[in-house]
């Protein structure tokens, strides 16, 4: 159908311009003869519907529990019971009333007790919101137990009991993992308390504080004691730090498991700006946050070693922006990963395989997903959530066996992506900063298929598409992109940058700076760098939508004619449209954008963006000046989101990749409209 709909679209303006209609020739379809390089490696597992294609509200674990039925959790604050069949009507347990589900917040974890089909004990993390505010924090990580009467249908609220309670004075890196160990102990991730940005982290000393049992893995004993008690081995059970301290010097230990054939205890610790890393826990090990971030100097540029101990498996923050630790594999469906540990990355949907002695893993899928967790079924077998969509995912063996991967050309003119006289050659209203580089956009179609426009106004670009972009400075290339969706579904991103002589580009393997004449340093993103504002909760492809282009050029490829009294094109000067433009991709709904909240889409309300006279969730520079709102109605001077946006400091400056002086007209159209808020927030 949408085939037969785009020869339709382009047979009507053919028509038209026979009959006189239109005094400029009508746009014509040509082939496509870009051919943009393989995905990296060739993917050795797919990813398959499971529990009957339940969909889940941002879904951040799943845990095998009785009767052969899995329980997700969705960061708003329910637990759902699936099956084969699906999801359960009735959430076996609901604290929305009682978290801010956003951000990094929520309910994060759940495990089963050992013995509950004796005592029907389950035990929950999540984040409380308090009754009456406390001056200097914003709630508590708490570990609560409910009971279960009914098999694990549901969990008595009455029988809920806070076992661990912890003033927390931030919103982000909250940890939140509790998983029984094979000694029969529960083990809980704590972060380290957050911060507003890396310059307050520097000075967090929570998680190097053997005192505080932030920035930690925990270990405790809850049949006994009152709340609970200390299993023997801890290292400081009998002095020297709180005695529940298993593991420290740990930012975020989102997600942690052990190996159920070893025993090994394997977390994943989420970096603040440098590294992402998987870390094989040990009792009393430190792990070296906030002196060490990876095997990097953070807050103390001697660095000294302390006894920390490396990571096991290391990637910079140029790969991928928030690490996800799986499992080691010991299931019976894809051989190829027996004893391997598989982990995967928020940012860019990667997923690896790790042996325990290798320091660096092998990509096993590029799934472009939201990857929240990893979850092992009784039987060894792994599943993957989908923050964005909400789907669970069974992993299995890939369909074929996978071809080897012919190594790409290196030049770009061998790609066939310089045709422009084959693609679509278009502009767009509110363009990205790109350090004021002048740009170049085409777009190859798919042959047969056609672009459909959503609700919303964006491109569903089909399968086998390209877009390609082309930075100039003075006249002349410095860089050349491609954006290509795959077969598959997968996106990703590549750069070219441009010889001397201007006859050819060359493909670039990561990230890269460049000095340019003028005195400006132009950097080349890497691969996962794309995917940090391309984000699967934006569609991906970001200037390609109805309010951003003149649908004249892309008529014989649409599907349907696009509706511009609905989607009128953006003015190039409006505040509103800037944010939309270089923001959004991150600040929306499902993205990207950690603990902040804003929704920065131009179809929002003022009130629905959650800026105006609003607190910041990560700060600025480490700033607590309650004068300083995400935007101070009619005072762009005391708007954290304009500060950054003017700002040249590499922590605190957004977009945080793709720029690095302010734009100067986009900041006039965001300061103009900050100042039409003078009235107040509607």
């Amino acid at each position: 159908m949408r085939k037969l709909a785009g020869a339709a679209v382009a047979l009507i303006v053919a028509v038209a311009a026979a009959c006189g209609d239109d005094p400029e020739p009508a746009p014509v379809r040509h082939p496509n003869p870009c051919k943009p390089p393989p995905l990296p490696g060739a993917a050795s597992i797919d990813l398959v519907p499971a529990f009957g294609g339940a969909t889940l509200a941002r879904p951040v674990e799943l845990v095998a529990g009785p009767g052969g039925r899995f329980y997700a959790l969705e960061q708003s604050g329910r637990v759902r019971v699936l099956d084969d069949g699906g999801a359960a009507a009735t959430p076996a347990y609901d604290v929305t009333a009682r978290v801010t589900g956003t951000g990094e917040a929520g309910l994060l974890g759940i495990a089963f007790d050992p013995k509950f089909a004796d005592n029907g004990f389950v035990y929950l993390y999540f984040t409380l919101n308090y009754t009456t505010p406390k001056p200097g924090f914003v709630f508590q990580d708490v570990l609560v137990r409910v009971q279960s009467k009914d098999g694990g249908l549901t969990f008595d609220p009455a029988t809920e009991k806070v076992l661990l309670a912890l003033d927390d004075p931030f919103d982000n890196g909250n940890g939140g993992r509790i998983v029984f160990g094979p000694d029969g102990f529960l083990y809980v991730g704590v972060g380290d308390g957050g911060s507003r940005g890396p310059t307050e982290a520097a000075n967090n000393k929570n998680a190097q504080d053997t005192s505080s049992l932030f920035g930690k893995i925990l270990r405790i004993d809850p049949s006994k004691g009152e709340p609970y008690a200390i299993p023997p081995g801890n290292p400081f059970a009998n002095g020297g730090g709180r005695p529940e301290i298993w593991a420290y010097g740990l930012r975020n230990p989102w997600k942690f498991s052990f190996d159920r054939e070893t025993g090994e205890l394997w977390a994943g610790d989420v970096g603040e700006r440098r590294a992402e890393e998987i870390d094989l826990i040990v009792p009393g090990g430190n792990y070296g946050w906030n002196v060490r971030e990876g095997r990097s100097c953070f807050s103390d540029p001697s660095c000294p070693d302390a006894g920390f101990l490396d990571p096991v498996v290391e990637y910079a923050r140029s790969e991928g922006i928030s690490i996800v630790a799986g499992f080691v594999y010991r299931g019976a469906k894809v051989p190829s990963l027996a004893g391997k540990l598989l982990y995967g990355d928020f940012g860019n949907g990667n997923i690896w395989s790790a042996d325990a002695g290798s320091a660096q893993g092998t990509l096993v899928k590029a799934s472009g997903l939201q990857i929240s967790s990893f979850a092992e079924g009784p039987d060894g077998e792994l599943f993957v959530l989908d923050y964005g969509s909400g789907a669970v995912s069974a992993i299995v063996p890939a369909a074929a066996a996978p071809a080897p991967v012919a190594p790409a050309s290196t030049s770009l003119a061998a790609t066939g992506c310089l045709d422009q006289a084959a693609a679509i050659s278009y502009d767009v209203a509110s363009p990205l900063w790109s350090d004021d580089a002048d740009k170049q956009r085409w777009l190859f179609v798919a042959d047969g298929e056609s672009i459909t426009v959503g609700d919303d106004g964006d491109f569903d670009v089909p399968p086998g598409s390209t877009a390609v972009k082309t930075f100039s400075f003075g006249g002349k290339k410095v860089e050349t992109r491609l954006f290509a969706r795959y077969e598959d579904g997968t996106w990703a991103g590549w750069s070219y940058e441009w010889s001397d002589d201007q006859k050819d580009a060359v493909l670039l393997e990561g990230a890269k700076t460049k000095p340019l004449a003028d005195g400006k340093t132009w950097t080349f993103p890497s691969p996962s760098d794309c995917l940090r504002c391309h984000t699967q909760a934006a569609g991906f492809t970001l200037g390609l939508e109805a309010r951003q282009v003149e649908p004249r050029p892309f008529t014989p490829y649409l599907a349907a004619p696009i509706d511009k009294a609905r989607f009128p094109t953006f003015a190039r000067d409006d505040g509103r449209a800037y944010l939309h433009a270089n923001c959004s991709g991150c600040h929306r709904p499902g993205a990207s954008a950690g603990a902040a909240t804003m929704d920065l889409r131009f179809d929002r309300s003022v009130a629905e963006m959650n800026v105006c006279n609003q607190d910041a969730r990560a700060g600025f520079g480490g700033s607590a000046d309650p004068n300083l709102k995400l935007v101070t109605p009619g005072a762009p001077e005391r708007s954290i989101l304009f500060a950054r946006m003017v700002g040249s400091e590499e922590e605190t400056r957004m977009p945080p990749i793709g720029r690095t002086i302010p734009d100067p007209s986009g900041t006039l159209a965001v300061s103009n409209w900050i100042q039409s808020l003078g009235g107040g927030c509607p």
